[in-house]
């Protein structure tokens, strides 16, 4: 049984991939700040957040199924090694954009995730007919 998950957490984690790389096609742009991986981790906590919290979902889906959307699919969608390496690449030439950068993705994330935690929490339960 353990070997069938580890299958379905690396197909999860090849859309959860597939996805990331499509944001990134989305947003190119010509300037140094990395609004795809911005974007992208914003998108990843609030799903991750939401996906936990939320009551309904956790009746309705097996924590098999659970571990494959957040693990496999989250968790190759959100990237922390690029927000690094992104993070470094703007501090040797733009120190001040590095650090809006940072603040931008803590402060962001933890935002996306608290967003994702009330609607889970306190928002209408939407019935999948």
């Amino acid at each position: 049984m353990k070997i069938k998950l580890f299958i379905l957490i690396g197909v999860g984690g090849m859309f959860g991939s597939l996805a990331r790389y499509g944001i990134s096609l989305l947003f190119v742009t010509n300037n140094s700040f990395p609004f795809a991986t911005l974007i992208t981790n914003f998108i990843g906590c609030f799903l991750l957040s939401f996906l936990l919290n939320n009551i309904y979902i956790r009746q309705k889906l097996s924590a098999e199924i659970r571990t494959v959307l957040t693990t496999g699919i989250l968790g190759s969608f959100t990237t922390f090694s690029t927000f690094a390496l992104e993070t470094i690449l703007l501090w040797h030439s733009q120190i001040l954009l590095a650090l809006v950068y940072i603040l931008l993705s803590i402060l962001g994330g933890i935002s996306f995730c608290y967003l994702g935690y009330k609607l889970a929490i306190h928002g209408k339960r939407l019935d999948v007919k």
